[in-house]
C-alpha cells in the first residue's frame, strides 16, 4: 500500500521519536479550496495506520468516501470509521456539533458502520457548538444580505469566536452535570443580550438547553474521554497516526483568502495543536489536490469557468457539495494557488484525485500564472488583489480515453503521464497518489 521505493519511500520510513519511543505519523491535508478529496485518501491509508484524528474545523463540509460498504458523506466523522481495527478520534481543536454528529452515527450506523467508544473516542477539551450558535450564524447572514462571505450556517465562525472569548462548554463538561447547567445558564445570559438585543430575535431559555443536552449531548456522552492521555500512551506503543485536515490552505484563517475563510487553521502544522497531543508532529504532509480547481462558496477564484464548459465540467466531476449540495465553482487546475498551497501546508508528497474527470477534454486548460495590474506574476497576490487577477491559461494535449481501470503509473497514457509530471514540476513536489476514481480501489500508486 506504501508508495514506491527510492527517493519516495523516506516520506514514510523517516519516523520521529517522542518520549525515546518511535512513532510514524502522517497528516492528509488539501492544498486549494477544500473538496480535494481528502476523504477518499483517508480511507484508503488507514489501512496503515492505527489511528485517524480529526484536528480541526466542525460539520460545515464533507468528506465523501466511496468502498465496499458503500457511499457515505461524512462531516464530523473521521474517514477511518470504515477500518474496524482503526481509532478514529475528534481531537479538541474541533468544533463539537452534538446534533450533527448523533444525526451522522446514525446514518453510519444504520448502513452497517460498528462504531463504539472502542474505535471512536472525544477529545473532553473539545468545545460543543452549540444551537445559538447556528442561530447565530443565520441572523448575521441576514443582517448581511448580498454582502456574503461564505457561511453555511453551521455556526462556525460564532462558536470559534466564542471559543477564543472563553465561553463555550467543553465536552468533558458533559461529564460533570453539577457544574453544567450553571455554566450554561451563565452563557445564556450573555448571548441573549446578543440574540435579542442586536438581531431583535427571540431568546434561547434553559428548557431548550436542557431539552438539547438530553436529546443529543446524552448519546455522545460515551465517547468523551481524555484523548490526550490516550494519545501519550499510543506513543508509548509506537502506534501509528494518521491527522485528518478538514478544507485546504486557501480556508486557513491565517493564510487563506481572508475572509473568505474557514475559522480554524487548516494546516498540518496545526494537527498536534488540535488532536490533543502537542509534542507529536507529522513525519509526513500527503497534499490532496483535484486534477482540476473547484470552490464551494464565496471569495476570490481567479481561475473559475463559466458558461458550457463550467457545466460540463461539473457534470463529469460530480461537483457538488457533501454538505450543501450547491453547485461548486470550476475552473482549470490552478498552479499558482497549488504552488502556495504546498508551501503553507509544507506538503512531503501530493495525491492527484479525479484525473479520470478530465478524460472527455481534447485539450486541458491549466491556469499556470496570474495577470495583475498589467504584469504577470507566479506568486500568489495577498487577499485584496485578487480580485483584480485575471489568470494566464495554457493549454495541454487531453487523452480522449476512459483511464478508470488503469492501476499502474506506466498503463497511463503518455498526455495524461505529462500532465501529471508538468503538474509535479511546478509545485516541486513529488505526486505519489493518482486517483482515477471515487472507490477505494481506483488509485494509481507511484514507483
Amino acid at each position: 500500500m506504501l508508495p514506491g521505493n527510492g527517493k519516495f519511500l523516506f516520506l514514510f520510513s523517516d519516523f520521529c521519536t517522542i518520549g525515546g519511543f518511535a512513532l510514524k505519523s502522517c497528516a492528509i491535508v488539501g492544498i486549494n479550496w477544500g473538496d480535494e478529496g481528502k476523504g477518499r485518501m483517508v480511507d484508503l491509508l488507514t489501512e496503515d495506520y492505527d489511528i485517524v484524528i480529526r484536528f480541526q474545523g466542525g460539520g460545515n463540509a464533507g468528506h465523501t468516501v466511496i468502498n465496499d460498504q458503500g457511499k457515505f458523506a461524512l462531516h464530523l466523522l473521521p474517514s477511518g470509521v470504515f477500518r474496524p481495527s482503526v481509532v478514529n478520534i475528534l481531537g479538541n481543536g474541533v468544533a463539537l456539533d452534538p446534533e450533527s454528529l448523533v444525526n451522522e452515527l446514525e446514518d453510519v450506523k444504520n448502513k452497517g458502520v460498528k462504531i463504539t467508544p472502542d474505535n471512536l473516542k472525544i477529545s473532553d477539551r473539545a468545545s460543543l457548538l452549540m444551537p445559538w450558535h447556528k442561530k447565530l450564524d443565520e441572523l448575521e447572514k441576514i443582517r448581511l444580505a448580498d454582502k456574503k462571505y461564505g457561511s453555511t450556517k453551521q455556526g462556525i465562525a460564532p462558536f470559534y469566536s466564542d471559543k477564543y472569548q472563553k465561553k463555550t462548554i467543553l465536552a468533558g463538561e458533559l461529564l460533570h452535570p453539577d457544574r453544567l447547567l450553571s455554566h450554561i445558564s451563565d452563557l445564556l445570559e450573555w448571548k441573549n443580550l446578543i440574540i435579542t438585543g442586536v438581531y431583535g430575535a427571540e431568546p434561547y431559555t434553559m428548557e431548550m438547553m436542557e431539552e438539547w443536552l438530553g436529546r443529543y449531548c446524552e448519546t455522545i456522552k460515551p465517547y468523551i474521554c481524555d484523548t490526550g492521555r490516550y494519545l501519550k500512551d499510543a506513543v508509548k506503543q509506537g502506534r501509528s497516526i494518521l491527522f485528518e485536515a478538514q478544507l485546504g490552505s486557501l480556508r486557513d484563517l491565517d493564510y487563506g483568502i481572508y475572509p473568505y475563510t474557514t475559522s480554524s487553521n487548516t494546516t498540518a502544522a496545526y494537527a498536534p495543536i488540535g488532536s490533543g497531543c502537542p509534542a507529536l508532529r507529522p513525519d509526513s504532509v500527503i497534499g490532496v489536490v483535484k486534477a482540476y480547481s473547484t470552490c464551494v462558496g464565496e471569495g476570490p477564484f481567479v481561475c473559475e469557468m463559466f458558461g458550457p464548459d463550467a457545466e460540463k465540467l461539473r457534470e463529469a466531476g460530480h461537483e457538488y457539495g457533501a454538505k450543501t449540495g450547491r453547485p461548486r465553482r470550476v475552473g482549470p487546475l490552478d498552479i499558482v494557488a497549488t504552488r502556495y498551497g504546498v508551501e503553507v501546508q509544507a506538503a512531503t508528497e501530493i495525491a492527484l484525485t479525479k484525473l479520470d474527470v478530465l478524460s472527455y477534454m481534447d485539450s486541458i486548460p491549466v491556469c499556470t500564472g496570474y495577470r495583475l495590474d498589467g504584469e504577470i506574476t507566479v506568486d500568489f497576490p495577498f487577499p485584496s488583489e485578487l480580485d483584480s487577477a485575471e489568470p494566464v491559461i495554457e493549454y495541454f494535449d487531453g487523452w480522449n480515453c476512459d483511464i478508470s481501470g488503469i492501476r499502474r503509473w506506466e498503463d497511463l497514457p503518455e498526455a495524461a503521464r505529462r500532465y501529471v509530471e508538468y503538474i509535479e514540476k511546478q509545485i516541486s513536489c513529488p505526486v505519489t497518489y493518482v486517483s482515477v476514481g471515487p472507490e477505494r480501489e481506483s488509485i494509481i500508486i507511484r514507483k
